[in-house]
């Protein structure tokens, strides 16, 4: 009785009417709080790109060793994430969000006294494991702040934070490493993390509406193939940002044979096509079942071609790294959607495994892009890695989602 319960709770996020006293300025100042938080948390991923070479030389490490920093807090985020949110599961969302800022502000400070890479590389997986955890239950906040059928724009909200901080978080943070010293980047976001709990404390709502409920009701959305199937779809096609973002500033001043200076710009760029990615990509998924996600797919593919041939252009590489964001972008929300549709039961453990996700094609980008590093192949070869994923992830969603989403409407009908 209690799961019935709490499923139909769930449901409520995306299917009943949002509370009547909520008043249009409480709405805007609950999804601020939300991708305020985003912002602080993509602000300290999305730096450490931008300071690689900075901390890799102040701890005499190689590049692709130092890249395990980066691909450390990717692994904080697919291993962390969902079990955080599964041993959260009866907790408040907004409980949950407070607890995580916590963790987020812990892990910030650990890295900014990292005296070795070993120390740095455990501080950013402690940190990785909020962020899905964070998204997941931000998502939940943010549908029963929109109410019903706009699912796939509450989450574009709640990645909207995320977007900004690659338009100006990432590339002040990486400006105020280059001058101040790398350390400075995880105080500062340390500082937006202590502010964006601030908001969520102030206005995320307390509503007994948010409430957890069963750990066996989160669970059972893991023993569902489709999900499992949408979630690798999902860490292939969007490795494809990472191939490039990982190794944005040697692709600036080795490929591009461009100053320092302009990694910044190059971040903002990518930030930019980010952020209307993933505006167009909420409306798509409301409105469309797939499109965002094959539509972005293939639009990916062929910029990381433009990334891959031009990429010693200046002009070219802004260009095909403004695409790359958009494109994979406009997928992320679907993605949610479509995680949705399987698992409707479970929105905060889908919204985390979306990160998750996200976060293992932080990791398969990483790694991937590395591999081709060391083999000697250029800094522009990143690109064909992201390439061959992306079109990995093309092909196994053809196969396999269409004909499920077939049989899954098929059930719903009734008789």
């Amino acid at each position: 009785m209690q799961e019935t319960a709490y499923a139909a709770q769930c449901v409520a996020a995306e299917t009943t009417h949002t509370p009547a006293a909520a008043s249009r300025r409480n709405k805007a100042l609950t999804l601020f709080a939300l991708a305020f938080g985003t912002f602080a948390i993509g602000t300290g991923e999305f730096g450490t790109n931008g300071i690689i070479e900075l901390y890799a030389e102040d701890f005499d490490a190689t590049i692709p060793l130092a890249t395990w920093a980066v691909t450390a807090y990717a692994f904080g985020v697919v291993i962390g994430s969902p079990l955080i949110t599964i041993a959260a599961a009866r907790l408040n969302r907004r409980t949950l969000l407070l607890g995580l800022i916590i963790v987020f502000l812990v892990g910030n400070l650990v890295s900014a006294l990292a005296p070795n890479m070993a120390v740095l590389i455990a501080a950013r997986f402690l940190t990785g494991t909020v962020q899905g955890a964070y998204f997941g239950a931000g998502a939940v906040v943010a549908a029963y702040t929109y109410g019903p059928g706009r699912g796939g724009q509450a989450f574009a909200t709640v990645m909207t934070g995320l977007t900004i901080a690659t338009i100006f978080g990432s590339p002040a943070g990486t400006f105020v490493g280059q001058v101040f010293g790398w350390q400075w980047l995880y105080v500062a976001v340390a500082i937006l993390g202590l502010l964006a709990g601030v908001a969520i404390l102030m206005w995320v709502p307390r509503t007994a509406d948010l409430a957890g409920g069963p750990v066996t009701t989160e669970l059972r959305a893991l023993a569902r193939p489709m999900v499992w199937v949408i979630f690798s779809v999902a860490a292939l096609g969007i490795s494809s940002i990472f191939a490039v973002y990982t190794f944005i500033a040697p692709i600036v001043t080795d490929a591009a044979q461009a100053a320092p200076v302009v990694v910044p710009v190059a971040l903002a760029i990518f930030g930019v096509g980010m952020a209307v990615g993933n505006a167009v990509g909420g409306r798509l998924a409301d409105q469309f079942t797939s499109r965002g996600l094959t539509g972005g797919f293939a639009l990916v593919s062929v910029f990381l071609v433009v990334v891959a041939l031009g990429g010693a252009s200046l002009p070219v590489l802004f260009v095909g790294l403004f695409g790359v964001g958009a494109s994979a972008m406009m997928a992320i929300p679907t993605i949610q959607t479509l995680l949705a549709r399987f698992a409707p039961d479970a929105p905060t453990l889908v919204g985390a495994l979306n990160l998750s996700a996200l976060n293992l094609a932080n990791a398969l980008g990483a790694v991937g892009g590395a591999f081709a590093l060391t083999a000697g192949f250029g800094v522009l070869a990143t690109s064909w890695v992201g390439l061959i994923f992306v079109i990995l992830g093309l092909l196994i969603f053809a196969v396999t989602t269409p004909r499920a989403l077939r049989l899954l409407d098929g059930a719903r009908k009734p008789g």
